[in-house]
């Protein structure tokens, strides 16, 4: 609503998917013990149960209010911890919708509460005697401040922050617009690049860099710019005149470092009003550059040339913000002979989207913690172990050797 992003899209980013999101975590319940019962390894009976944490502080984002907020809070509720969620100055509103729908859904008072509010509100409540676990979403620099006073506090805390992910284009991917399009578009500048997986950094082989400049400069240049509530806009404006403002300072500083624009750079004409920025894309990047290494290039991205696979690898390893990172190539072993293990939360191949089955994760300074989990959500239960003695130690015995094995 509040965010900009194009009405072409929201229905599927910021309605679908957190519908489907919630029902997910909610078929979870059905299927999730709350206790789970084994064998001890001296004999006897262990129980273990899954107990909430208790009551969860999350910071909402601004990037997708809505999916960004219940890929949290659905799993929270599923465990059964209690939400103290504090919106984004910039997206406030999109709050009230999801108040509405709280009540709507008759969950009892108190389960779900919304704190409007600054940084102000945010330091209170990440500090208060009665959050058990603090979840957020921002800027880097934020970010530390949190885990800081979570440090201190001995509380958990889930961090995303910042990002600066990478695209690896290999030496025989497919680079027709009429093929990829859709699949690139979602990966780079959805949301109007205001999403934490966009891959803003493009890492092309020396043999076809000029091809990769080409297709992503005729890429950006084709994408519609204009009124969110335009059907046919694809890129519609930044959240905010600050957002903007930040945006077209990175832009100088590309062309002040020596980077080449080969498309966008600019405000979009005809369009006075509103907080709009063309789709930028750089080409010869000097990986030290700020453009390269910091996050906010956003609708926007940097090519970086590279000669062999070890550079690639070193070049991903020299940008702090790494959450994420797509590769494009024909369709082998996920990852074969292009993995930097460790280097990113997660991969995409031939694209990226998240998933909310499987674990979304952060590395370095773009975050910590992993969320949701696939299957089951073990992160917002806390697993209690209770141990039952009883007579028969022969009960749990060892399980029968397997001839098929050697008896082993």
């Amino acid at each position: 609503m509040q965010n900009g992003i194009p009405i072409a899209l929201s229905p599927i980013i910021e309605g679908m998917t957190p519908v489907g999101t919630l029902r997910y975590m909610a078929s979870l319940l059905a299927t999730s013990p709350v206790e789970e019962e084994t064998c001890r390894f001296l004999g006897g009976d262990l129980v273990i149960r899954h107990e909430p944490i208790g009551v969860g502080r999350r910071d909402r984002a601004v990037e997708l209010p809505a999916d960004a907020v219940l890929v949290q809070v659905a799993p929270a509720l599923a465990a059964g911890n209690t939400i103290v969620l504090k919106p984004s100055p910039e997206t406030v509103l999109d709050s009230y919708v999801f108040a509405e729908a709280v009540i709507a859904a008759s969950i009892p008072p108190g389960v779900i509460n919304i704190v409007p509010g600054g940084r102000e509100i945010g330091a209170y409540l990440v500090q208060h005697r009665d959050v058990d676990k603090v979840a957020f979403t921002g800027s880097t620099a934020a970010g530390r401040q949190i885990a800081e006073v979570c440090g201190r506090l001995l509380r958990p805390v889930s961090l995303e922050l910042g990002g600066k992910s990478a695209a690896i284009i290999l030496d025989d991917a497919e680079l027709d617009l009429a093929v990829i399009g859709q699949n690139l578009f979602a990966a780079t500048l959805v949301n109007n690049g205001q999403t934490c997986y966009a891959g803003t950094r493009i890492l092309a082989p020396r043999s076809r860099y000029a091809e990769v400049v080409d297709i992503f400069a005729a890429f950006a240049s084709s994408l519609p710019v204009g009124d969110a509530l335009d059907p046919a806009t694809l890129i519609g404006p930044l959240v905010a005149e600050r957002q903007r403002d930040r945006v077209e300072g990175y832009i100088a500083k590309g062309s002040s470092d020596g980077a080449r624009l080969v498309a966008g750079g600019g405000r979009p004409a005809g369009l006075d009003r509103g907080w709009f920025v063309e789709p930028t894309i750089f080409a010869d990047v000097d990986n030290k550059s700020t453009i390269a290494q910091e996050g906010d290039l956003r609708p926007g991205a940097v090519d970086h040339r590279l000669h062999r696979r070890g550079r690639r690898h070193q070049a991903r390893q020299r940008v702090g913000l790494r959450p994420r990172a797509a590769r494009s190539g024909r369709p082998i072993r996920p990852g074969a002979g292009c993995r930097a293990p460790g280097a990113h939360g997660h991969h995409g191949i031939n694209g990226y989207l998240p998933e909310p089955r499987g674990p979304v994760g952060r590395r370095q300074a773009s975050g910590l913690g992993r969320e949701p989990r696939p299957r089951r959500d073990r992160r917002l239960p806390e697993p209690q172990d209770r141990l039952r003695l009883t007579g028969d130690r022969t009960r749990c015995h060892k399980p029968p050797r397997d001839p098929a094995h050697g008896g082993r």
